[in-house]
């Protein structure tokens, strides 16, 4: 006769537990992308059996731990097919397959496109509904941890900066970025040497699509070039701003955003100034790993 043994229900502490273990995946593979992550390597990294990890994986997440992998990838290779002019064999390197035509098949599988249709014309609707998973995974799980003392007050000097206002669904600013990153190229006004600033008007979360605004500026150190682009000059104000540095994709840039409004700024004593919130781009993804990308978030203070 079989003997029963009983457990008690398990706590919020041992749950909690257990996911932060494959929360120690996830950012692994975020940091390690390049690296083998094989199934075997990444058990390892949870301290789990390699037989039941990927069951274990998939159960809490929803997804497989190899498909993330795969898709993070792919995302990468998107946004240099978007944003950047490397040769598709380079990008299908990287992303790691062995020829063109497996990478073709791959990413027209997960964006339903090819690699050289999504460089021409990204269906950004489609890439908007293809990268959804990997968005709710990442905002879950891998959400940036800041404590108070991450926030800076400084004085900001002010900039004079060449602006262009993208209006309408968040999801399509990669449109409004493509014309921008063309404009500047045109004009010769490179990262390396003229600051990338955001203006952010609106709160995605809480502002209908078609009233969105969201401006990609570059500083300017001599007059804005004529130009029928619809980019403007403006000035961002100097002033006293709070400043978080934020590290990763921006799909987190709205939890370190919110962190400084629901965390940071009731206990500082601090009041926000009648400007909108600014960020200025110091590591850009895809030139550097996800992972390694940084942006300097500015709320602007009386």
């Amino acid at each position: 006769m079989l003997g029963v043994v009983s457990h008690a229900a398990p706590t919020a502490t041992a749950a909690e537990a257990y996911r932060q273990r494959f929360r120690r995946v996830l950012a692994y593979i975020d940091r390690h992308l390049d690296e083998d992550l094989s199934a075997t390597r990444l058990s390892l990294v949870a301290g789990f059996s390699r037989f039941h990890f990927h069951r274990q994986f998939s159960a809490l997440f929803g997804i497989g731990a190899v498909e993330v992998v795969q898709q993070l990838r792919l995302h990468r290779a998107a946004c240099s097919l978007a944003y950047r002019d490397t040769r598709i064999l380079d990008i299908a390197g990287e992303a790691g397959y062995d020829s063109h035509e497996a990478f073709g098949r791959a990413f027209r599988r997960r964006f339903g496109q090819t690699p050289s249709g999504f460089r021409q014309s990204p269906a950004w609707d489609d890439w908007h509904h293809h990268t959804r998973v990997l968005r709710t995974l990442r905002v879950h799980d891998m959400a940036p941890t800041h404590r108070f003392d991450d926030v800076t007050i400084l004085h900001f000097d002010g900039a004079r900066v060449a602006a262009l206002e993208h209006r309408g669904a968040p999801h399509r600013l990669g449109q409004t970025i493509r014309r921008f990153i063309a404009w500047r190229r045109a004009h010769r006004l490179p990262p390396s040497r003229h600051a990338t600033y955001n203006i952010v008007h609106d709160d995605p979360v809480l502002t209908p699509d078609d009233e969105f605004r969201f401006e990609i500026c570059t500083a300017l150190d001599g007059p804005l070039p004529p130009n029928d682009d619809g980019v403007v000059e403006k000035t961002i104000a100097a002033g006293r701003c709070a400043v978080l540095r934020h590290h990763g994709s921006d799909d987190l840039l709205g939890a370190s955003v919110e962190f400084l409004y629901r965390q940071w700024l009731p206990q500082s004593g601090e009041e926000p100034r009648d400007a909108p919130l600014f960020m200025q781009r110091v590591r850009f993804f895809p030139d550097v790993p996800e992972s390694e990308a940084i942006t300097d978030i500015f709320l602007p203070l009386t």
